[in-house]
């Protein structure tokens, strides 16, 4: 095992101890996150975000945004409704006008469409599935990863399925579901599914919105795991509402406040921030009420 192998594994679900003041001192002494390798060799990319602006008839949902998501991270946004997460992550896709900055690797994406960004290999999901449901498994897959094959191909029953498609089905482990209908699958699996259709496109960052809302306790320990496994590639950014999910699998955490960042660093840094306790419970509280809180 390589000794790049053997440090990815050994900081699998350890958030990163680096300080705040140290990470902010890298920040500052950089344009944008280095590329790393991925388990395979492949370069891994990190995710740059300079002074963010986005505007909607006056009002600033995102108001002058700065982070930076390192390579193989696994980045949690949280914060109260409006505080502009998902228009931070509209942003980065090209969904919403933007002014600023952000970078993945060595790639500009503002400015560019949606399909120009999404071929740079950056993947979203919605809080809603956008799966096929009349579609098996497979065909779903398929017809993300672009196969250029007629309509009617894609619909019937097929001999083989494309490695790329099968190495996805073991990943998000529904190999033994490829031929069930998508709209037959349970909420959880149809999750998966989605994060699937973005491993077939080469997806290479991860901007996932809410993915375990509504999820029992065990289909959020299987996408926490399966968040896991595919950061080993890639670089993923969730946001989330759920506290107890963030806690056992963020690597670091982005707190957004009012279209600002308010605070950010590891589970343990944001949750003993009293600028976060305010914003969450209210008013400032002592440190052991605050942590209970967060973690409800």
């Amino acid at each position: 095992m390589s000794e790049r192998t053997e440090r990815r594994e050994g900081r699998e679900r350890v958030p990163s101890q680096h300080s705040m003041s140290e990470r902010t001192e890298r920040r500052e002494g950089r344009e944008r996150v280095p590329s790393q390798h991925s388990m395979s060799g492949e370069r891994l990319d990190g995710l740059s975000v300079r002074d963010l602006r986005v505007s909607f008839d006056g009002f600033t949902a995102v108001d002058g945004v700065s982070l930076e998501v390192p390579a193989g991270d696994i980045r949690f946004l949280i914060g109260p409704n409006g505080a502009g997460k998902t228009t931070l992550v509209d942003a980065v896709t090209g969904l919403v006008r933007a002014t600023g900055s952000v970078r993945f690797g060595d790639q500009e994406l503002l400015g560019r469409p949606v399909h120009k960004i999404s071929r740079l290999g950056i993947g979203r999901t919605f809080q809603t599935s956008t799966v096929f449901e009349e579609l098996t498994v497979v065909q779903n897959l398929d017809i993300a990863a672009g196969a250029r094959r007629s309509w009617a191909t894609l619909v019937r029953r097929r001999r083989s399925i494309p490695d790329e498609v099968a190495a996805a089905l073991e990943t998000i482990g529904l190999a033994g579901r490829a031929d069930q209908l998508a709209g037959t699958l349970a909420h959880g699996q149809k999750q998966w599914l989605e994060i699937g259709m973005l491993l077939v496109q080469d997806a290479r960052l991860l901007l996932l919105d809410e993915p375990v809302a509504g999820m029992s306790h065990e289909e959020r320990d299987a996408t926490g795991a399966l968040l896991e496994t595919v950061s080993r590639d890639r670089t993923v950014v969730v946001i989330e509402h759920d506290m107890d999910f963030l806690r056992r699998f963020a690597r670091s955490v982005t707190v957004l406040h009012a279209g600002r960042v308010l605070s950010e660093g590891t589970v343990a840094q944001v949750q003993a921030d009293p600028r976060v306790q305010e914003v969450y419970l209210g008013h400032p509280v002592d440190a052991g009420s605050a942590t209970s809180g967060l973690e409800a």
